[in-house]
């Protein structure tokens, strides 16, 4: 079995960092009034989320370089593309231009993802 090669400093510190975020949250949700411990809580709940998401990106991505593999994944960037797609057909008239700009971003790295990855291929 190869043994991984560690995991760096700046990847450590994302995780503890937000590992704390989500305690922190949590404690203040406990602690704090209603009107800010709800707040509290959804932050945690996002830290939380967002713990476990770069997890699996670190666990699946191994070694540098991980947010460029991660621009060059079609399959990430279309289903990016279709979220945003989503969105824009939820969206209420006065936010709809926020999620034309987030459908034409992301199918431009859909794009961009597709022409790297056939660039490589061939």
């Amino acid at each position: 079995m190869r043994r991984r090669q560690p995991w760096s400093e700046r990847r450590r510190r994302l995780l503890l960092g937000l590992a704390g975020g989500g305690l922190a949250g949590g404690l203040g949700a406990i602690a704090l009034p209603a009107q800010y411990g709800v707040t509290a809580g959804l932050l945690a709940l996002l830290c939380g989320f967002l713990l476990l998401a770069a997890a699996a990106a670190f666990v699946l991505v191994p070694g540098p370089g991980t947010a460029g593999t991660l621009a060059r994944s079609v399959p990430l960037a279309g289903a990016a593309c279709v979220v945003a797609v989503l969105l824009l057909l939820s969206a209420p008239e006065d936010v709809r231009w926020l999620w034309w700009s987030a459908t034409a971003a992301t199918a431009a790295w859909t794009g961009g993802a597709a022409w790297q990855a056939r660039r490589t291929a061939v």
